[in-house]
């Protein structure tokens, strides 16, 4: 399970390095480039998706309860203070995230991700900050 944390927050990590190298002139190409478009849609989507299933793995290996949704599993992290519960409940709107890219990506538009999107990345550094500063034993 420690190495699943490890490899889990690495994989994170190199997602979150490809969406920053892609963040110069991000207007201009999201709207013109449709490879450009996807490989960045398509990182965003990994690393929200990663960061649910790193929630969901931290939250069996400490034993707590399963959530019932994504949404839950960050309010479950923030409950048992692996998580700062403040930034629990604002990090969960990554599962909404998550399920809009992967069921409504056709209607996202470039000042979606370039200008709220991306300037947000900070709160996934965080998230793993939090993660392995509560959890030095399996981090």
């Amino acid at each position: 399970m420690k190495e699943r944390i490890l490899q889990k927050t690495g994989r994170i990590r190199e997602y979150l390095s490809i969406v920053i190298s892609l963040k110069p002139d991000c207007q201009e190409k999201f709207s013109t480039d449709p490879v450009y478009r996807g490989a960045m849609l398509h990182y965003l989507y990994l690393i929200s998706d990663s960061c649910i299933s790193l929630a969901e793995i931290v939250i069996k290996y400490k034993g707590l309860r399963p959530p019932q949704s994504y949404h839950e599993a960050f309010d479950i992290l923030g409950d048992a203070n692996i998580l700062d519960n403040d930034f629990a409940y604002s990090f969960a709107k990554i599962a909404g995230f998550r399920n809009f890219l992967a069921y409504d990506y056709e209607i996202v538009d470039a000042e979606l991700i370039c200008k709220e999107v991306l300037r947000q990345l900070d709160d996934v550094k965080e998230f793993i900050d939090q993660i392995e500063q509560q959890g030095a034993g399996y981090v």
